[in-house]
C-alpha cells in the first residue's frame, strides 16, 4: 500500500475516533464483499466502542446468511444529523441506494474500494485499485485501527476476498491477496465451512436455472463471445430469484473459446442488467462505462434501459467493437 493510502487510512481512523454517530453501508444488489467488508468493519468499530450503525440498503443473499452477525445490518430511520457515513466496495454515491440519502445527510463521509472507476466522492477516499476486493483494504485498515481481528471478522474477510476474487482464481488475485488470507486462516477460522456455504450449496432451483438460461445460449465472433440471458418468466417457472442468476456468467467465460462472457438480466420493462466478464484482452468497464456502468477490466456490469433482444443488440455491437 503506498504512502499516500496509508496517510488517508490514519486520517480516516482518527475521524472515526472522534465521530460519536457512525454508519456503513455498500451498494445494492449486494455481493461477497459487499456483506463481508461491512459487517468486519463493523464489528471492528464496536470494538473501540463507538456507535456504529450497518445499514441495509438491500437484501442479503441467502449464500451470505451464515456469516456471523449478519443481524448487525438493519434498517434505519434518519432520525438525527450523522457525524460519518462510510462507505464501502461502492464506485458511486447512487449505487448506495437509499444509503445516499444518509451519506449526503452525513457530516463527513468516507470512502473506501477497489473499483477503477469510483468517482471519489467521499471527504477521505481510500481507492486501491489494485486490491482484488474491498475486504483487502478493510483487513489493512482493521490492522491499523490496532484492533483483534477474531474468528468472526476474519471469516467475513476472507468471504469478501474468496467471493471476489473468484475463489482466488481471477486475474486481480495478487501476493497480497495470498498474505491475506494466510493471515486470516491463521485465526482459525473454518474454511471447509465457509467454501462449503459458498461455492457446494447451490439450491434446486438455481440449477434448474442454470440449465434453462444455458439452453439460450448464443456464440458470436468465432467462439470469442457467448452471451445467455434471464427473463422474469425463467424465474418464474423455476421458482428462482435474481440472486440465483450468480455464477451463470462466469460458467460462460470459463469456456475455452470465450474471452467475453456477457448475461442479460431481466429486471423489470425495459430494464436490462448487464454482467460482463473476460480473460485476458477486453476491457469490461470501458463497454460498461458507455451506459454508466463501470467495475473492473475483467468484471463488470451496467443497466440498458430496453428490451431484452435490444439491449442484446446493443451490447453485442461493442463487445465486437472492442475486439477491433
Amino acid at each position: 500500500m503506498n504512502k499516500s493510502l496509508e496517510l488517508s487510512i490514519e486520517e480516516a481512523i482518527n475521524l472515526i475516533k472522534e465521530s460519536k454517530k457512525i454508519y456503513i453501508a455498500s451498494h445494492v444488489q449486494p455481493d461477497g464483499d459487499n456483506i463481508g467488508s461491512i459487517l468486519a468493519l463493523g464489528m471492528a468499530i464496536k470494538k473501540i466502542n463507538k456507535n456504529v450503525k450497518i445499514l441495509k440498503v438491500d437484501d442479503v443473499p441467502s449464500d451470505y446468511h451464515f456469516l456471523p452477525n449478519l443481524e448487525l445490518i438493519k434498517e434505519y430511520d434518519i432520525d438525527s444529523p450523522i457525524d460519518l457515513f462510510i462507505s464501502l466496495d461502492s464506485s458511486d454515491m447512487d449505487r448506495l441506494g437509499l444509503g445516499k440519502e444518509f451519506a449526503l445527510k452525513a457530516n463527513k463521509i468516507i470512502n473506501i474500494d477497489h473499483h477503477i472507476t469510483n468517482d471519489k466522492f467521499g471527504d477521505i477516499n481510500i481507492i486501491s485499485t489494485s486490491s482484488g476486493a474491498t475486504g483487502e483494504i478493510i483487513y489493512q485498515f482493521i490492522r491499523k485501527m490496532n484492533v483483534d481481528i477474531d474468528k468472526s471478522i476474519a471469516t467475513c474477510l476472507y468471504t469478501a476476498i474468496s467471493t471476489d476474487t473468484g475463489n482466488f482464481m481471477y486475474s486481480n488475485t495478487t501476493y497480497l491477496t495470498h498474505m491475506i488470507a494466510a493471515e486470516l486462516l491463521k485465526t482459525g477460522i473454518d474454511i471447509n465451512d465457509i467454501n462449503i456455504n459458498l461455492y457446494q450449496s447451490r439450491s434446486m432451483e438455481r440449477t434448474k436455472l442454470f440449465v434453462d438460461s444455458l439452453s439460450n445460449l448464443e456464440i458470436y465472433l468465432d467462439g470469442e463471445i457467448g452471451i445467455v440471458y434471464v427473463t422474469q418468466e425463467m424465474l418464474e417457472t423455476n421458482n428462482a430469484n435474481l440472486e440465483d442468476t450468480e455464477g451463470i456468467v462466469s460458467f460462460i467465460r470459463d469456456i475455452d473459446s470465450i474471452e467475453v462472457a456477457c448475461l442479460l438480466k431481466e429486471m423489470g420493462k425495459d430494464e436490462i442488467k448487464v454482467s460482463l466478464r473476460s480473460k485476458r484482452k477486453i476491457d469490461v468497464a470501458k463497454i460498461c462505462s458507455k451506459y454508466n456502468g463501470g467495475g473492473h477490466v475483467r468484471a463488470a456490469g451496467c443497466t440498458i434501459n430496453a428490451t431484452i433482444d435490444e439491449a442484446k443488440k446493443l451490447i453485442l455491437t461493442d463487445i465486437e467493437k472492442a475486439f477491433r
